[in-house]
């Protein structure tokens, strides 16, 4: 893997996810429009990819797949720096028979946990949440595909890149 900025932010955002799926295991309580609910040990229990391009498998689901979808330069005010809006999608997919609801469980954990982690460890300026795109498809156990992008803006040399 390339030691740019872009991926150690991709890195950063990949490690925050998995710790944040893993410590919402142990126990503690969401805020939904119900009221508060309790996560069960082995309820959040999903695998987190990095650019994942081969299909899932039944088994492999819950998930979540964080890939770059662009990432584009803006010219500063200072002659050596750039000013990049990097988009990021982190797409859920959750198999059960209220999928929307499951999803919620996990889209939740991954925006309060990417939005409170600001500047990804200095390698980030900002991360803002910008979309959301919801699809549910009927099959023996149906399947949610919430993706969420993310707008991470960061800054590097004119040379660096």
């Amino acid at each position: 893997m390339a030691n740019t900025k872009r991926e150690r932010i991709l890195a950063s955002l990949k490690d925050i996810i998995e710790t944040s799926l893993l410590t919402t295991q142990a126990g503690v309580f969401l805020l939904t429009q119900g009221g508060d609910q309790l996560i069960s040990d082995n309820e959040l229990n999903a695998t987190v990819y990095r650019s994942r391009v081969e299909p899932l498998t039944r088994g492999e689901t819950p998930a979540v797949i964080i890939e770059p979808v662009n990432d584009q330069p803006v010219d500063t005010n200072y002659y050596d720096q750039l000013d990049w809006t990097l988009r990021v999608r982190c797409t859920t997919l959750v198999r059960s028979d209220a999928p929307d609801d499951t999803s919620d469980l996990y889209t939740k954990v991954v925006h309060a946990n990417l939005v409170s982690q600001g500047a990804l460890s200095g390698d980030a300026l900002d991360v803002i949440p910008d979309r959301v795109d919801f699809s549910l498809y009927e099959a023996d156990v149906p399947l949610a595909v919430v993706s969420q992008d993310f707008l991470i803006r960061y800054r590097t040399a004119r040379t660096s890149g």
